[in-house]
């Protein structure tokens, strides 16, 4: 199935949900052993009640989304915006929302909005990130 030339007000979506094993790994990866992220006995004293997911692990799903599903192969980032407005746990479903903003076919460049919300459709990360993709344009 071909994807769909890119314009103005396209949007897209990708559900997805990450594990405490995720957690971890990424803890491993970043050197980032914050115990909220990690000791459910810290995480109990904190405001939160239970360990919340790394935000960069959380935004890490617009890498996966852009590069493997749209606009696909081939995206190269430019930049990315990042609000945090909610934390996020684990083993919970999360919708990432796209829509495309603007689409420069002669740059082949794209800036699009992104969003994480959850299950009561709360934002808990906003932003909008600027990709190269040439190849995305072509029929």
């Amino acid at each position: 199935m071909s994807k769909p030339i890119p314009e103005s007000g396209y949007e897209f979506e990708h559900v997805f949900r990450f594990t405490q094993s995720d957690v971890v790994k990424f803890a491993e990866v970043t050197g980032d052993h914050n115990p909220v992220h990690l000791d459910e006995a810290y995480a109990a004293q904190t405001n939160f009640r239970k360990p919340i997911m790394h935000g960069f692990l959380s935004g890490s799903i617009f890498s996966k989304v852009f590069g493997t599903v749209y606009p696909g192969i081939g995206t190269i980032y430019l930049e990315q915006q990042m609000i945090f407005k909610r934390p996020m746990f684990v083993d919970t479903e999360y919708t990432a929302h796209f829509k495309i903003l603007q689409a420069d076919s002669e740059k082949g460049i794209l800036l699009i909005e992104c969003r994480l919300v959850d299950e009561t459709k709360k934002v808990c990360l906003e932003g909008n990130a600027k990709l190269l993709n040439k190849d995305v344009f072509k029929k």
